[in-house]
Parts: C-alpha cells; sequence; structure tokens
C-alpha cells in the first residue's frame, strides 16, 4: 500500500518546536547585528504591518503593558518608532515606525539567512501550500 505516510501530533508539534526554535534563534541574531534585542526586533517587524496601539502591541507580543513601554521608550529613543495619538481616539497612543525603523526591519528579515536558506529551498507550490496550511493552524479561528 503506498500513500502519504501518517504522522502522528506529538511527532508533528516536536518538529514544529524545532523549527520555530530554529526560527527564533536565527531571528534574535539578526536583530542582534542591528543591536536589538528580540523584543524590540519583535516590535519592529509587527509595526511593519503597520500602526498599533501600545495595548494591541503588547497583546501581540505576549507580554505585560509595562514591559512594552520600555521596549517602545529604547525604540523611540534610537529614532526607529515614534508615538501618535490615535486619529479615532486621542487618549489612545499608537506606535509607528519611522523610516529608519522600516529599514532596520527590514534588515532583520533581510540577515535571517538559515530561515531564508531553508525557504529558498522550497518551490512556488510547496511556498503557497506551507502558507496556506501555516495560516489554517494558526490564523483560521476554529469552528464552532
Amino acid at each position: 500500500m503506498t500513500g502519504t505516510p501518517r504522522v502522528d501530533t506529538a511527532r508533528l508539534m516536536e518538529t514544529l518546536s524545532l523549527s520555530l526554535g530554529a526560527y527564533y534563534g536565527d531571528f534574535t541574531v539578526a536583530a542582534a547585528s542591528e543591536n536589538l534585542t528580540a523584543s524590540q526586533g519583535k516590535a519592529l517587524t509587527v509595526l511593519r504591518r503597520g500602526p498599533a496601539a501600545m495595548r494591541a502591541l503588547a497583546t501581540t507580543l505576549t507580554c505585560d503593558a509595562s514591559n512594552m513601554t520600555g521596549i517602545v521608550d529604547r525604540l523611540e529613543k534610537r529614532g526607529l518608532v515614534r508615538r501618535e495619538a490615535s486619529p479615532s481616539d486621542r487618549r489612545v497612543k499608537n506606535v509607528v515606525l519611522t523610516d529608519e525603523g522600516e529599514r532596520v526591519a527590514d534588515g532583520i528579515r533581510a540577515k535571517m539567512r538559515l530561515t531564508q536558506g531553508g525557504l529558498d529551498r522550497l518551490d512556488d507550490a510547496e511556498r503557497a501550500a506551507l502558507h496556506e496550511l501555516l495560516e489554517r493552524v494558526f490564523l483560521t479561528p476554529p469552528a464552532d
């Protein structure tokens, strides 16, 4: 009997754990090359998607709001982000990337050699399949 071999959930979770560990290590080294902590680098790459309120940024980075304030303070001091009042609620502060912050965020991604190399080994169909599977596993809400 031929076909796709069955991979149990435990084995898949272990492979995912190893993969995410390699990604995180690659990201941490790339962020350090820009003199940033992994949390600071992650904040920049999240903000690459667009401005975010401080509380939303803390939620995305799964950290306490007070810790987020320290991260943003350090990024702001380096001129990588700025705080702006939200156009819809002036009590809310949005964090926005500066041009230098965009450059640094792009630089972090470009320096992730291990991750880039692994993804470069995939052809277009494999990349599309991986993208679809990751979205389905992590970004699609569960059905009720």
